[in-house]
């Protein structure tokens, strides 16, 4: 049975605080938007008419509206199961086919990801064929849909089962320091998957041709050389045949680096404006953003697994939740409910940290291309295509934004 003491009650305030937190963030930007969003930004007057801000008001209120419900559905869902006994209930069922601990933390495990992704699913068909499709983004039938999800579902336990039960055993038989082997091994996985997704996981969900245009494939690698980068191939992948949306991106480590251009993004923008757009991704690759964000990100995950150490025999954790014993599946599960609670409010900080390296990927890209006026270009095109919102609220986006708003960022590049 659960019981009402101190830790119970202090994690019900954050988690409180985290949901009134995001639904008052939620309702300040939209709220900022109807304000001042009815006119068009003076620096976007070339590239975005009064229809399309409208558009864009329209879309950002929508999704906006449907991202907090969506949230707050699964929290829900989430504090149910944690609050109604369900998971005391859960493990002494799976005790009854008397598996060992690492079969049962999996089964654990597999029964709580079947519940999150049946919520899932209905918010994810709202989504694609509601509202993306009523911006005309949405390019996907229903069994595209159907098939993306199988496949992730497929990938995720197979990837997400083997690294959950080798970090199980570890936990068990690794003794004392079982913590900085699971770290370790945590770590050198994500960097095997950054390896293998360009080759392996990507295409099962798209595919990836060398781009038609030998013209501007000359001039992307003569970009590149320029700064020292080469890349195994520059791929365009077939992005138009579930989305409209645009983007652009360096992916893989090594051998497997590639830079992938979406089919739509060379459909809509000029040769300098995607120049300009793969300048700013090389600027992230010089500057080492990706490998001082894994240093960043591997120093949190320590500092995770030793907190996971330090409580995870911690009777007082399982008797709130209403277990008699520690169980170590239970245990991680619990633990990493907290940390992850915590981690929403260490947000502005990976948002600033992110902000300032997109600040510097832009002054690397000007310095590149001599001009600002293709970067400015490209950022307006994108706006605009992607209906991206042009008057966020300043506090909204201090503490979710990874990139600078557009109109403060296109006005830097304008004064530099």
């Amino acid at each position: 049975m659960i019981q009402l003491n101190s830790l119970l009650f202090t994690f019900l305030a954050v988690f409180l605080l985290r949901s009134g937190a995001q639904v008052y963030l939620n309702w300040l930007n939209i709220s900022y938007l109807r304000q001042r969003g009815t006119t068009v930004p003076e620096i976007f007057r070339d590239a975005v008419d009064p229809e399309k801000l409208e558009r864009i008001s329209a879309y950002t209120v929508d999704s906006d509206h449907f991202n907090i419900v969506a949230a707050l559905a699964n929290q829900g869902l989430f504090l149910a199961i944690l609050l109604s006994g369900f998971l005391p209930w859960l493990v002494r069922t799976i005790n009854l086919w008397k598996y060992g601990s690492i079969v049962s933390g999996l089964i654990f495990f597999a029964v709580l990801s079947i519940f999150a992704n049946l919520l899932r699913i209905p918010f994810s068909l709202y989504e694609t064929f509601v509202i993306e499709e009523r911006y005309g983004f949405n390019v996907m039938n229903f069994k595209m849909w159907v098939s993306d999800l199988l496949k992730g579902i497929v990938i995720i336990a197979i990837l997400g089962g083997l690294l959950l039960g080798l970090l199980l055993a570890l936990v068990i038989h690794g003794g004392e320091p079982w913590w900085v082997w699971a770290w370790m091994v945590v770590g050198g996985v994500e960097l095997l998957l950054l390896w293998l997704f360009p080759v392996v996981i990507f295409p099962l969900f798209n595919k990836f041709d060398p781009i038609e245009n030998e013209g501007l494939e000359g001039s992307i690698r003569a970009l590149m050389e320029k700064v020292g980068i080469r890349a195994k191939g520059i791929f365009k992948m077939d992005a138009s045949k579930r989305s409209k949306h645009t983007n652009a991106f360096f992916v893989g480590l090594g051998r497997t680096k590639r830079i992938v251009l979406f089919d739509t993004l060379l459909a809509s923008h000029t040769e300098e404006e995607i120049l300009a757009v793969l300048a700013h991704e090389a600027g992230h690759w010089k500057k080492k953003h990706v490998l001082r964000m894994l240093i960043l990100l591997e120093i949190l995950s320590f500092v995770s697994f030793y907190a996971v150490a330090k409580f995870l025999n911690w009777p007082l954790l399982y008797q709130t939740f209403g277990f008699q014993e520690a169980i170590v599946y239970v245990g991680l599960f619990l633990i990493g409910t907290f940390i992850s609670l915590l981690g929403y409010f260490a947000q502005p900080l990976e948002s600033g940290v992110s902000r300032k390296f997109e600040r510097e990927a832009d002054e690397f890209a000007l310095g590149l291309m001599k001009t600002a006026e293709p970067m400015c270009c490209a950022l307006k095109r994108l706006a605009a295509d992607n209906l991206a919102n042009l008057t966020p609220h300043p506090l909204y986006a201090w503490f979710y934004y990874s990139h600078p708003p557009l109109v403060e960022r296109i006005a830097r590049l304008k004064r530099d």
